[in-house]
């Protein structure tokens, strides 16, 4: 099983203790984000001690403030790491709005840009800018391998679907309130699907009155699972094939 994306640092639990529950779960992969530089120099540190943990390595949309090409140049250096296997997690954020607009167009056209150059697959955050969000990817992003991180925009999928992008559910989609996600969920063929944890947020179900971590990934894919009316075993398999080719571990 395959945890395509967490936060280790932001999790309460030592790294030991996370990287060890999860493995005791299945969870054989796990990505561990970056979200400033700090965040990424510790996800480059957890990917370093830890064989099941690679990082990815970017500037989330919240903390985009007076990004630069001093801070992008900072962020290609990190992401020339053997062990960054993505870009980001960049974007847009209108619901908090704690950065600039202008900033966070700045900070995420440039990681699409620093994707393209690299090769690596770039993690897409987004939340209440989802229509400026995809114009950004339909006008920079072609050829760059797309990751919607945490997905939620179902009314959206058929764009998504016919560009290729890879779709990855976190805990989220278990939600009751969330049955159009779930549907969705249903419908990515497997080749683009992914399941991630987001921790510590987005708890799944099952576990909603804990913090989440790893190894509660499980949860979420045993939900896709079932709605896509396949064995947990099949989908494990599915996503491991996926993360796999779309992070060349």
């Amino acid at each position: 099983m395959i945890d395509s994306h967490t936060h280790l640092d932001s999790c309460e639990p030592p790294n030991e203790e996370l990287v060890a529950a999860a493995a005791e779960a299945g969870v054989d992969h796990l990505v561990t984000v970056g979200m400033d530089l700090e965040s990424c120099r510790s996800a480059l540190l957890a990917a370093e001690t830890f064989p099941p943990v690679y990082a990815a390595i970017g500037r989330h949309p919240n903390s985009a403030t007076g990004f630069d090409p001093g801070d992008l140049a900072q962020l290609r250096v990190l992401a020339a790491h053997d062990r960054c296997v993505a870009i980001g997690e960049t974007g847009l954020d209108f619901y908090r709005d704690s950065a600039p607009r202008a900033d966070q167009e700045r900070a995420f056209e440039g990681q699409i840009a620093l994707a393209a150059e690299t090769g690596k697959p770039l993690i897409i955050h987004t939340r209440a800018a989802e229509e400026p969000t995809l114009k950004m990817l339909r006008d920079h992003a072609d050829g760059v391998t797309v990751i919607l991180h945490c997905f939620s925009m179902p009314e959206h999928l058929d764009e998504v679907l016919d560009r290729d992008w890879i779709v990855s559910f976190a805990g989220n989609v278990t939600y009751p309130e969330n049955e159009a996600l779930a549907a969705a969920a249903a419908r990515v063929p497997a080749e683009r699907l992914l399941v991630e944890t987001d921790a510590p947020y987005l708890t799944p179900q099952p576990m909603r009155k804990h913090r989440n971590q790893p190894a509660y990934v499980t949860h979420t894919a045993r939900f896709v699972a079932q709605r896509r009316g396949v064995s947990l075993d099949e989908l494990d398999r599915d996503v491991s094939r996926t993360a796999a080719r779309v992070f060349g571990w």
